[in-house]
């Protein structure tokens, strides 16, 4: 049987209690349990509840009172706004004729009377305030808002603004005459404003610099004109629309990176500026929201110190190819260059001398190899020496050494300390001194057996030479040269014989001169009659040779032919006039006959006889051929005087040559030759004087036909060169000696040799005179028994003369 036991150390025994008797005691204490552990939560619940819903109480409590207090604080905010402004709000409730009036009714009505504010007739005049009441009575009634601006008595500017709102007709009365000048004076600060930033922009846009400037999100908004000519924009706007980048890729975004973490960025970077490679200095700065940058130009400094580096460098290797001994020592006395001439001078070893020694341990070496003039006190010798590296001058100084050189030792200290030693080896110029005074020695004695008189001064202007034959040429005392006397002195001793001032003021300027050392000339007649030619010839020294020599048996002679060639040229002058004079004499009459002569040939004055015309003809040729050979001459004669005038134009070059194969037509058929005309047919045209062109292939073509036998042919060529058009004309006569070929050109020079050509030699004359009147040039080429060929060259690339020379 099951029992409960009992607690322990009680007294009583355990009482056992039977199965079938403690069932209705068990479903008992399970009821009450129950029922104890409903209450219990039931009470739990609602404990629970009543604590939330007291807390909702209190939020919602809370929650009252903040808004309460919100909605006070927002009301009084507003009221604020409202009286923080010169206004009045005006506000009718639907129904009600009392209006509620808020503000400062002072900015409206003088007084500040609130109720006078709808007494639109004590602020307005009649007009303004009859509109006003029109509007506030369509704003009550229908709810029609309006907005108008109308000015007071006083002249001050009120803004009235109605609205109907919520069912209530607010109207807003505002005084703007403060809001005015505020703008007025916002609108000037704007303008300043606006004023400096085109300064601004002015100032950035006038640098030789590139600069931009970019918004939040790395865009351009802003760059100059030279970011604008580096990106190869039209201008800077342009530049901005199509975003064009002066950096590359990789380097924009190291900037971005930068510019993000709140950093400047700078570095030098290369980049693409107008189509050139450049080296920029690139500075971009974070600036208010954005950022601003630019791009110095380095490229010119790089090169620059590329530049020097190359020249240091150069310096190095003339140094290293001069004669003359060069050794560096910086300011720690350690030697820094040397180059070959100073190592081989002193036969030093270049081992040593890479070693950097100093300047006392080179100084031991070549005292050590005896290659330094012997001294009692050496150490005081090198102190001295030493002084170069304290002083501000260059120092000089002459070693005689042991092998019998003699050095010349130049100390110089240098700018940034240090000093720097060159060695010349003057022994031979030491002997060459030696020798040039043995050699000026031999000089003077040749200058004293010279007939010509010479006498040198020196660059102070004192004689330091002459011979006798000066002194007995101008009569001067010795012992008054031997005092070196001045060239003042000397030319005031020299006018007793000569007194012309221009000459000697220009012996003494010559001689005396700084810069302007040209040689001068002249011829000196003196009051004997003796003729002296003087000549002046600036010495290396400085000095002047003066030489003075008796020309007057050579003067007397070209006397005598100056005066027989003066004879001789007014002989060809009398020959030229009368020549001219008796062409235009003959021209007149010479006219008439020609006038006369087509008159009697004309039937209209009656018929001749045959013999009658063939007497005319003959009359008729031999006047036209006098007439050619007249206006030849005259031609001539004009060129002769420099009148002649070119009528410059395009000519046609194959028709030229037609026009003068047609003059010769009858010739040619006459003595049965043949014309070869050979010319490009593109060969064009070129600038010369039409009538004178066809002139000149005229009288070529006669020559050609008067002097070719039966049955040859003459040839006309033309061609074009890049700078001259080129005319020829070869025959196949007797040709020309080569010691004619001068004589054809002058004028009545003429010899049929062995052809029936007579003609008065006056053709090739005027073919040169028209051809170098163009600018160009006339040649002949001929070989005896063959023929002749005439070249006539008309140059295009300079304009030809238009006048005679």
């Amino acid at each position: 049987m099951l029992g409960t036991p009992a607690p322990v150390g009680a007294a009583e025994p355990l009482e056992i209690v039977e199965p079938m008797q403690t069932a209705p005691f068990m479903r008992q204490e399970i009821a009450t349990l129950t029922l104890t552990l409903g209450l219990v939560c039931f009470s739990l619940l609602a404990t629970i509840m009543l604590v939330r819903t007291r807390r909702r109480a209190n939020l919602l409590e809370n929650v009252s009172r903040d808004e309460a207090m919100a909605q006070r604080a927002e009301i009084d905010r507003l009221k604020a706004m409202l009286l923080a402004e010169p206004q009045v709000l005006v506000a009718w409730a639907a129904g009600s004729e009392t209006p509620d009036i808020f503000g400062d009714s002072t900015v409206i009505v003088p007084g500040g009377v609130p109720e006078r504010v709808l007494a639109f007739g004590t602020w307005l005049d009649a007009t303004a305030a009859q509109q006003m009441e029109q509007s506030v009575d369509a704003l009550r009634n229908d709810g029609r808002g309006f907005a108008i601006t109308l000015t007071t008595r006083t002249g001050r500017p009120v803004e009235v603004e109605g609205r109907a709102v919520g069912g209530s007709a607010i109207l807003r009365l505002r005084d703007v005459s403060g809001l005015e000048r505020d703008l007025v004076e916002l609108a000037a600060r704007h303008d300043k404003l606006m004023g400096d930033v085109e300064i601004m922009k002015g100032l950035l846009d006038a640098l030789p610099t590139p600069v931009w400037a970019r918004d939040p999100h790395g865009r351009l908004i802003f760059v100059n004109s030279s970011y604008a000519r580096a990106v190869e924009a039209t201008d800077a706007t342009d530049a901005v629309a199509r975003e064009l980048e002066l950096l590359d890729r990789n380097i924009r975004a190291d900037v971005a990176r930068a510019r993000a973490a709140g950093e400047r960025y700078s570095g030098r970077l290369p980049a693409i500026a107008a189509g050139e490679r450049r080296i920029f200095d690139v500075l971009d700065a974070p600036a208010g929201t954005g950022s601003a940058g630019m791009a110095i130009d380095r490229t010119e400094a790089e090169a620059m110190r590329g530049e020097r580096d190359r020249l240091i460098e150069a310096h190095r290797r003339v140094l290293d190819q001069l004669a003359t001994g060069v050794a560096v020592f910086n300011v720690d006395r350690k030697l820094i260059f040397y180059n070959t001439a100073f190592r081989s001078l002193f036969e030093l070893n270049a081992g040593f001398l890479d070693q950097t020694p100093t300047d006392s341990a080179v100084l031991d070496t070549l005292r050590a190899a005896h290659k330094l003039p012997e001294q009692q006190d050496f150490r005081q010798w090198k102190q001295q020496l030493y002084e170069a590296y304290r002083a501000v001058e260059p120092q000089e100084h002459m070693w005689h050494l042991p092998d019998n050189r003699t050095l010349r030792v130049v100390t110089t200290p240098n700018p940034e300390g240090g000093v720097t030693y060159l060695y010349d080896d003057v022994t031979e110029g030491l002997d060459m001194h030696r020798r040039y005074a043995a050699l000026i020695k031999v000089q003077s004695e040749t200058l004293d057996h010279l007939a010509e008189a010479v006498a040198v001064f020196g660059s102070d202007g004192r004689v330091r030479l002459h011979n006798p034959a000066f002194q007995r040429m101008w009569k001067l005392a010795p012992e008054a040269l031997d005092q070196h006397p001045h060239i003042e002195a000397v030319t005031a001793w020299c006018q007793a014989q000569h007194d012309d001032n221009t000459v000697w003021r220009n012996l003494r300027g010559t001689i005396t001169a700084i810069e302007s050392r040209e040689p001068i000339a002249a011829r000196i007649e003196r009051r004997d009659g003796m003729m002296i030619d003087m000549t002046t010839m600036p010495l290396p020294d400085g000095a002047t040779l003066v030489t003075f020599q008796d020309v007057s048996d050579t003067v007397n002679v070209e006397r005598a032919l100056l005066e027989r060639n003066e004879a001789l040229v007014a002989a060809d002058s009398i020959k030229i006039d009368f020549v001219h004079h008796v062409s235009y004499e003959l021209r007149s009459p010479l006219t008439n006959i020609i006038g006369f002569a087509h008159i009697l040939g004309d039937q209209a004055f009656g018929p001749l006889t045959d013999k009658q015309r063939e007497y005319l003809s003959y009359i008729t040729t031999s006047t036209n051929a006098l007439l050619a050979i007249i206006n030849n001459i005259l031609d001539l004669a004009t060129i002769d005087a420099g009148a002649m005038t070119l009528n410059l134009s395009d000519v046609d070059i194959r028709a030229s040559m037609a026009s003068a194969a047609e003059g010769v037509q009858d010739r040619l058929v006459k003595n049965n030759l043949t014309l070869d005309i050979r010319a490009a047919g593109n060969i064009g045209s070129f600038s010369a004087d039409e009538r004178r062109l066809r002139q000149i292939l005229f009288n070529l073509l006669s020559n050609a036909v008067g002097f070719s036998p039966a049955g040859e042919t003459i040839t006309l060529s033309a061609e074009r060169r890049p700078d001259a058009v080129v005319f020829t004309v070869t025959d196949h006569g007797p040709g020309i000696p080569p010691e004619d070929k001068d004589k054809v050109f002058k004028w009545f020079e003429t010899d049929p040799r062995g052809s029936e050509h007579r003609g008065p030699g006056l053709g090739l004359t005027l073919v040169r005179s028209f051809v170098e009147l163009h600018g160009g040039t006339v040649t002949i080429d001929s070989v005896l028994g063959q023929g002749t060929t005439v070249t006539c060259v008309f140059p295009t690339a300079q304009e030809a003369k238009k006048t005679a020379a």
